[in-house]
């Protein structure tokens, strides 16, 4: 004979199972959106005091310039959408949304930092470095080519690296493709708005480098190096 109460009793375990499992799933899941949605309204705080700053810098005095205001701020924000995207991916439709919006802000810095030093000056000209990658798999140096810059930038505190998905759906990042003639032949680089196709090494990039930053970096180590040996006596 079938015993009725075995499989009652099995059939109530596999359900309590399955609605444990439910609800832990809709639980953490829950607490994943909550975690992913605190972090798009800090981004979205911080852009929308980036572009405050672009409308303060552009009727700043000369005199209140400094050569680096915003990019520190942009490089904070990059770190955030690149965790968010680490989290959910590429393809959402969120990241994508503030991954443009991102872009747009490191253009709109590469464009206002480069009216700065025209309209003021500066002892300490910043020099520009635009990077377009991809991220879909078919550009397997440019992460490696991401670890040289972020090595260079360390070394050479007046270089700005502006970063742009090549594969984004944006008018703007098309518009700078064409301008600086750049092709799915990735990594790509603009120094100095020269384009430079494929890989390059800390040294190689050194060597395109202008030699006033390289002289800055120098002037900044033997002004370290001195201030250091006057404290020790």
């Amino acid at each position: 004979m079938i015993d009725t109460r075995k499989y009652i009793f099995t059939f109530v375990l596999t359900a309590a199972l399955f609605a444990t499992a439910f609800f832990a799933s809709s639980f953490f899941s829950g607490k994943r959106v909550e975690s992913v949605k605190e972090i798009q309204d800090n981004i979205a705080i911080d852009i929308l005091s980036s572009e405050t700053q672009f409308d303060l810098l552009k009727e700043v005095s000369c005199s209140n310039v400094n050569d680096s205001m915003l990019s520190p701020q942009l490089s904070e924000i990059g770190d955030k959408l690149s965790r968010t995207e680490s989290e959910r991916g590429g393809t959402d439709p969120d990241v994508v949304y503030l991954k443009k919006y991102y872009t747009l802000l490191e253009i709109k810095d590469y464009l206002l930092s480069k009216k700065l030093v025209e309209k003021c000056g500066a002892a300490k000209k910043p020099v520009f470095i635009i990077y377009f990658y991809s991220n879909k798999g078919d550009c397997p140096e440019c992460e490696k080519e991401g670890f040289v810059l972020t090595r260079l930038k360390e070394k050479y505190p007046e270089l700005r690296v502006y970063s742009f998905d090549y594969n984004l759906d944006l008018s703007a990042v098309d518009s700078m493709k064409r301008i600086y003639k750049i092709t799915s032949s990735l990594p790509a680089l603009v120094i100095e708005d020269k384009t430079y196709i494929g890989f390059k090494s800390v040294e190689e990039l050194e060597l395109l480098l202008p030699d006033t930053l390289k002289e800055n970096v120098a002037l900044s180590a033997t002004s370290t190096a001195s201030s250091t040996t006057k404290k020790s006596k």
